[in-house]
């Protein structure tokens, strides 16, 4: 089971902005946060039981 569904409209902004290296601001999309998620699921342990 897939723990992260795709999303239905990857590239539509979700109300937030990131400044990139050149000083321009670049709305977070939710494809944005979903790629960033499972970046981050990559480097988890997991939980210790």
């Amino acid at each position: 089971m897939n723990p992260h569904p795709a999303p239905r409209h990857p590239q539509q902004p979700v109300g937030g902005s990131i400044i990139d290296a050149q000083g321009r601001e670049v709305p977070i999309t939710e494809d944005m946060i979903q790629r960033a998620c499972q970046e981050l699921d990559k480097t988890c342990e997991p939980p210790r039981r």
